[in-house]
């Protein structure tokens, strides 16, 4: 708990030391943190850094931005994340809802829904998963990145990652040399970051076991389904309408002995004779825009980081597609570290960062059970095996038990140190909130007051002079409802006296105090004056 807010530390954020590119090029500028990798994940952390007000460079490997649909499930929490970042409504409006199964079996379909709705305890305004493909998410983080002034170097590859004491040193392969306080690697499975670090990615790669991936218009073929052809040993095909008016699908095909699955072989001619013959001789694939060929690779980062080297999504763990895991989880390592990198740099115990890995670690692993498992049940193709509860949702992950949040801490009668903080309307709702995520939305911790006692705590909470700003809200000034508006809020935070909590900038929450118990005083190293 004592690393929430900046402590006195050396390694403060070094904006005094920029320069310029030497002649040799070495850049002299010492930047907060370098991102490897510009995926989804390594996008949404460099948006996370630089709404922050941290230096930091983007790199990739690749020439352009990824085009195919690949991870195409945004989970409830993962919108939550986007709606902090101000992206939710974009995302919503790129995207569109899951279509219903449609397991065709000879003249017959059996169709049934495949994602659950979160219940209304839930506390979220996203309670479905968003059928979004990933070029589509790619694009809005992008964009919100390139309006905070920040760029995505593409074309750059990192060759050689070194680091000492005080800072990291990333030579690229065009020859200049980039310096930072801090190197993330979003770099997928075959990082360079991880190999710097000297990291191990201990699991399995199963090369018997592939699936050919294809963006692609289908003629003959209605877009009210997801529609599922099922194969003798789970060699079926699928194919899932994309959002957008160019009538694209996401078409599936698991391979067998002899099917093209090197990029050379993947024609459209091959691919449209082999959907005909799987699926159906009435419908003509056109117009392929993306293929990729996966291979079930589980696998998971021995550790997070090593010194001033940190990984984060693919980089760390690697899941199989099934159950819209994977993006999610790594989006959602972004959203933990962001901040913690914000506070490290303003002068916090480099400890924090170790948090991140004992905070996210766990979900990653708890990921690659479940994914694998859901993957499993492809094979026999049977409704329940396809379908998919709240427990895919990742709203109900917790870092209670965890450094920042031990057992014993207080909590209420619904919610524990380290819960996710649930979304709920405002009794008074103003200009400007209407919701408790609207209080929380931006890159601050909010400190919310339930009670007289709990306000005035909050009022006499020290302003951090560096690192995350802190703001303060009155939720009720009773905690005795007397509206049902007010009994709904104090009913999904489980109040029953004067509590003052503590709502980190990743929407967990960080402290609860009760009754006579919430002065800061009483926690000097959470509330450092």
């Amino acid at each position: 708990m004592d690393t929430l807010y900046p402590l006195n530390g050396s390694d403060r954020s070094p904006r005094d030391r920029r320069g310029a590119a030497d002649t040799d090029g070495t850049d002299t500028a010492v930047l907060d943190v370098i991102v490897i990798g510009a995926g989804p994940v390594g996008l949404a952390l460099t948006l996370d850094l630089a709404r922050r007000g941290l230096t930091v460079r983007l790199v990739e490997r690749e020439e352009r931005r990824f085009e195919g649909s690949r991870a195409k499930g945004i989970q409830p929490r993962t919108l939550e994340v986007l709606d902090d970042f101000g992206l939710a409504d974009a995302a919503l409006a790129a995207g569109g809802a899951y279509p219903p199964m449609g397991l065709h079996l000879g003249p017959f379909t059996m169709s049934w829904r495949m994602h659950a709705t979160a219940p209304d305890s839930a506390g979220t305004r996203y309670p479905d998963v968003l059928l979004l493909p990933q070029y589509a998410t790619a694009t809005l983080l992008h964009d919100a990145v390139e309006r905070l002034g920040a760029h995505v170097e593409f074309g750059v590859r990192a060759e050689e990652i070194t680091q000492d004491e005080e800072t990291c040193a990333v030579r690229l392969d065009d020859g200049r040399l980039l310096t930072a306080r801090y190197v993330v690697g979003a770099d997928g499975g075959t990082g360079t970051v991880r190999k710097a670090a000297g990291i191990a990615f201990e699991g399995t790669t199963d090369e018997t076991d592939r699936m050919i991936l294809v963006d692609a218009a289908v003629d003959g073929l209605s877009r009210d389904h997801w529609h599922i052809w099922p194969r003798t040993g789970g060699r079926g095909v699928a194919a899932c309408p994309l959002p957008g008016d160019d009538g694209r699908f996401q078409i599936m095909i698991r391979t067998r002995p002899g099917d093209p699955v090197e990029a050379e072989t993947l024609t459209e001619t091959r691919l449209a004779g082999l959907l005909r013959r799987r699926a159906g001789r009435s419908l003509t694939l056109r117009d392929i825009s993306w293929t990729s060929v996966f291979r079930p690779n589980i696998r998971l980062a021995e550790r997070y980081r090593n010194g001033r080297l940190l990984l984060c999504g693919d980089a760390a763990h690697v899941h199989t597609p099934a159950g819209a895991q994977g993006l999610n989880t790594g989006v959602q390592d972004a959203y933990n570290l962001g901040w913690k990198l914000q506070q490290v740099l303003a002068g916090a115990d480099t400890a924090l960062l170790d948090s991140y890995e004992q905070e996210r670690r766990p979900v990653a692993a708890q990921v690659l059970g479940r994914s694998t498992e859901l993957y499993e049940g492809l094979r026999r193709t049977r409704p329940r095996r396809l379908t998919r509860g709240p427990g895919e949702h990742q709203l109900d992950i917790s870092y209670s038990g965890g450094p920042l949040a031990p057992t014993d801490a207080p909590r209420t009668t619904t919610l524990r140190c380290g819960d996710r903080a649930p979304d709920a309307p405002l009794p008074r709702p103003t200009t400007t909130a209407a919701r408790l995520f609207d209080l929380y939305r931006g890159p601050h911790f909010t400190a919310l007051a339930f009670g007289a006692r709990a306000a005035a705590a909050a009022r006499r909470l020290p302003r951090p002079a560096t690192g995350a700003p802190l703001r303060r809200h009155i939720a009720l000034p009773h905690t005795t409802p007397r509206t049902p508006g007010e009994e709904a809020l104090l009913s999904a935070y489980g109040i029953t006296e004067d509590t003052l909590l503590l709502i980190r900038p990743d929407g967990h929450i960080g402290h609860i105090g009760h009754g006579t118990h919430v002065d800061p005083g009483a926690h000097p190293a959470l509330f450092p004056a």
